[in-house]
């Protein structure tokens, strides 16, 4: 008798055993599963140039990984932009015929909100001075760089910064206005010679995936004089190739990486993070 007994101790320890493990499993599953139902789909519109767009899938990946753990990855759709064609738009764009140009962003834009994007993220700098006619023609919102950027400036408490990026991008108020007005931050730029030197890299060897140390020196220079002369207290690298040439180790003052920046807020924004 007392061994029958044992026995049916040990089974019905065994079968609450069993089931606290299936609840638990179950638990999980379900809050995993609950996470990926949550998670919304990027849309980036890329290839302008295409060589961060590269990072800015990676990174969107590696930071979704990091974040729900195992195998999980981000929910991503891009539309890359042949930036052969682009380029003569842009040049167009520069003598003030923003026509085609506008015109091929508004066709990306429609063409990952028809693949099923949530919202869409414009891998490049200049090309979120596009923003608003974007969000005009299509139903789903842009998340701008400028807006990230100037949220992770805020915190770290900086008020002047050095912007390094296209002439356009420098020159424009679409950038500077908007950290001035919006977030308070003082943006200075390189004198004519600076933004000329610095725009011609970028198109030159950067687009095209060449990285070579007698730019990166050159920049460094730059930013070196913007921090004694200008009082930059922190310089944003403001085309989203910049990252892959200067790094933070480059340079004395805090850097904005917008690239990284751009990323990490499209990931909180996917999976509904404050």
């Amino acid at each position: 008798m007392h061994k029958i007994k044992k026995e049916l101790n040990m089974k019905t320890r065994f079968s609450l055993i069993s089931f606290l493990v299936v609840f638990f499993v179950a638990i999980v599953t379900n809050v995993v599963s609950s996470e990926e139902a949550q998670m919304k789909i990027i849309g980036i519109i890329g290839g302008v140039g295409w060589v961060s767009s590269i990072e800015y899938y990676r990174l969107m990946n590696e930071m979704v990984g990091d974040e729900l753990g195992g195998l999980h990855s981000a929910k991503i759709l891009m539309y890359s932009i042949d930036f052969g064609e682009f380029s003569k738009e842009e040049r167009l764009a520069d003598k003030g015929d923003w026509e085609l140009i506008r015109k091929t962003m508004i066709d990306a834009a429609q063409r990952l909100e028809r693949g099923g994007a949530d919202f869409i993220v414009i891998a490049s700098n200049t090309m979120n001075s596009t923003a608003d006619i974007i969000e005009a023609n299509v139903k789903i919102p842009v998340l701008r760089i400028a807006d990230a950027t100037g949220k992770v400036i805020n915190k770290s408490g900086i008020k002047t910064v050095a912007l390094l990026g296209t002439a356009y991008t420098m020159e424009q108020d679409f950038y500077r206005d908007h950290l001035d007005k919006k977030y308070g931050i003082k943006v200075v730029i390189p004198n004519k010679a600076e933004r000329e030197y610095i725009n011609e890299v970028i198109f030159d060897e950067l687009c095209a995936g060449k990285f070579y140390e007698k730019s990166k020196e050159e920049y460094v220079k730059i930013i070196n004089r913007l921090i004694k002369e200008e009082g930059a207290e922190g310089v944003i690298l403001g085309c989203t190739e910049l990252p892959l040439l200067v790094k933070q180790k480059d340079v004395s003052v805090p850097v904005f990486d917008t690239m990284t920046i751009h990323a990490e807020a499209a990931v909180k924004y996917a999976l509904d993070e404050k």
